[in-house]
């Protein structure tokens, strides 16, 4: 669950590219997105998601035993290093968890929200991995880069984009930026709102919060943020999306109330 507020799509305003240190900034105008309190989001989301460490241990565990046995198989001669795609980048958790258990993998993250970005910049500052690490200040749609990458990574984002459509272009602009056989792990809000099952999780859900110390109000923000700022799909629908999108050997790897996670590769015909 990210504080990231957006009523759009994954689109955004490109200007000129400006680095500073590792960062790429590629949008020169504001963003919904801009409201997310970065330093908030990385202090919470451990207290309002149960398992959410669990949640990276597993993506690190699925991501590695594809990566390598694709290192073996594919990469032997050219002794090539994995390259990962990080989309919604901020708070930097993917990046940290997978660059402290893999020194030789490198990273593009891309992530909308300056204060998130930075957030995730002052965490992989503090642990030594900056080096290994490219962050973009952008949506994925507006990112220019040709490059593919052997695996990626789309955490806790795509409930914040509305609409169906918007979406399936979401997992298609990551499918186009994957070598055929790389590997996706997603995680998502998904479900019905209103809906007898979805009423049933979201009060476990409400206990397990305050339990862990976040304030009543807090929790209403969040439970109204439902068809305004985050526009959750069934899981079943997800599943639909990812097809489409051009992934195959889709499976569930985790679930949490209402957050649901999958990996999935990217069929060996898709371009």
């Amino acid at each position: 669950m990210n504080s990231r507020t957006s009523n759009t799509s994954n689109t955004s305003n490109t200007g000129n590219v400006a680095n500073t240190g590792n960062v790429a900034n590629e949008a020169n105008t504001a963003s919904p997105w801009e409201q997310a309190d970065g330093d908030q989001y990385v202090q919470n989301i451990s207290r309002k998601i149960p398992g959410y460490a669990l949640q990276y241990d597993l993506m690190d565990t699925l991501l590695t035993a594809r990566l390598d046995k694709q290192e073996k198989q594919e990469k032997q001669e050219k002794q090539e290093k994995p390259r990962l795609l990080v989309v919604g980048a901020g708070g930097g958790q993917e990046i940290l968890k997978l660059g402290l258990s893999h020194p030789g993998w490198s990273f593009s993250g891309l992530e909308p929200s300056q204060s998130m970005l930075q957030a995730a910049k002052q965490r992989l500052e503090a642990a030594g991995l900056l080096n290994r690490v490219r962050l973009h200040h952008t949506e994925i749609a507006a990112w220019s880069s040709n490059a593919l990458y052997d695996a990626a990574t789309c955490m806790l984002v795509l409930h914040f984009v509305q609409g169906r459509e918007n979406k399936l272009a979401l997992l298609r602009s990551i499918a186009a930026r994957l070598q055929p056989g790389a590997p996706l792990c997603l995680s998502a809000i998904c479900g019905v709102p209103g809906t007898s099952a979805w009423e049933l999780q979201i009060a476990g859900w409400r206990l397990h919060m305050l339990g862990n110390g976040i304030a009543e109000d807090e929790w209403q923000t969040f439970e109204q943020s439902f068809g305004v700022t985050s526009h959750p799909l069934p899981a079943a629908e997800m599943e639909k999306l990812l097809e489409e999108a051009g992934f195959t050997a889709i499976s569930r790897f985790f679930g949490a109330y209402l957050i649901d996670g999958w990996v999935a590769v990217k069929a060996e015909d898709q371009p």
